[in-house]
């Protein structure tokens, strides 16, 4: 009789025990342990070491997060990215996430930039890629050949608007996935409208870099490009200010401010100077954004030629179909530059 008590108080401790055991491994498992929110960047190449350093701060119990990793076998699967913590996430479900790689999108932006250089330096910002990398991927010279670009052209491949990335992107498929979006905002409407403009997309893309540079103001780029379209089909050369202070920096140094043209830079030497040479210049000034390149695309109907500042309203441009009225504008104009002190 003792002994069935004593065998039966040890399958009840026992029992106990499970429980208790049972309860804790529940826990571990799916217990909340993040005590906040944000995001977690993971590098490439890291180190479960690395890895726990990162999420230390996000978690109640380090040493449960290990236990249910390392149970999962993630040390050996660690994907870099960038992943969101919640918080009260279980230790189960914040495992699952990192070891399946199920990262969060980031939200990539870039506006109009006129240099590999400056456009690198805005991606660098926000994906895992360094500007250096990303800029010998955008000049890569067997990728512009087989892409139908060049180092003067390739910049207008960048269409500035927001995107979806993620945050480990490689700088060979971010560049990529640019020319996917290129080819995209490339549909058979926008094809259309150039080839009855008898432009090329790079021709289009260069336009649009004159008229981006041109004038700030939205509504007055259709204006705008119609004036040069004007001038391209009967055979006068731009005369676009933008492109001799691209032709300047270009030979100076992209750091010199040139807010005054000069008579004397009418006179550089350089397939951008559009008063010496006809037609459009090799490539883009700056990369334009989707309203320069639909001005080019969807010209307003006007028969003007010239332009020039206005002084009236500021911002904005005077347009005249005469020389005549346009040196009237252009004089008006120099004499308020000198009053404002602007000499170069």
């Amino acid at each position: 009789m003792k002994l069935k008590k004593l065998f039966l108080l040890i399958i009840g401790l026992l029992f106990i025990l499970g429980v208790v055991l049972g309860y804790n491994f529940y826990n571990k498992i799916y217990k909340p342990n993040t005590i906040k929110e944000g995001f977690l960047y993971i590098p490439t190449n890291s180190d479960y070491a690395t890895v726990e350093n990162l999420i230390r701060p996000y978690l109640k119990r380090v040493n449960t997060f290990n236990f249910i990793a390392n149970l999962k076998g993630y040390p050996n699967s660690i994907k870099p990215g960038k992943y969101k913590i919640t918080e009260g996430m279980s230790n189960n479900k914040l495992v699952n996430i990192l070891r399946n790689g199920k990262q969060t999108p980031v939200k990539l932006s870039f506006n109009n930039q006129d240099s590999f250089e400056k456009l690198a330096g805005r991606i660098a910002q926000q994906i895992e890629a360094d500007s250096i990398s990303l800029v010998a991927a955008f000049q890569d010279s067997t990728f512009l050949k087989e892409n139908g670009f060049n180092k003067r052209t390739a910049l207008g491949m960048y269409i500035p608007n927001t995107y979806e990335f993620y945050w480990n992107t490689s700088p060979n498929l971010f560049r990529s996935k640019m020319k996917d979006e290129y080819n995209r905002f490339w549909n058979d409407d926008r094809l259309g409208k150039a080839k009855k403009l008898n432009l090329s997309q790079n021709e289009v893309i260069t336009l649009a870099s004159i008229v981006q540079k041109e004038t700030a103001t939205v509504s007055e780029r259709p204006m705008v490009a119609k004036l040069y379209l004007n001038r391209i089909q009967n055979q006068w050369p731009l005369q676009a200010d933008p492109t001799i202070i691209f032709a300047v920096k270009e030979k100076l140094g992209s750091d010199i401010v040139i807010k005054r043209v000069l008579t004397k830079d009418l006179e550089i030497d350089s397939p951008y100077n559009t008063y010496k040479n006809l037609g459009l210049p090799p490539g883009p000034i700056a990369m334009p954004d989707i309203s320069s390149i639909n001005a080019v695309l969807n010209p307003a109907n006007h028969d003007y030629f010239f332009m020039c500042a206005s002084i009236t309203k500021i911002g904005t441009h005077e347009f005249a179909k005469t020389l005549a009225q346009h040196n009237q504008y252009a004089a008006k104009y120099q004499v308020w530059l000198s009053q404002q002190g602007i000499n170069r």
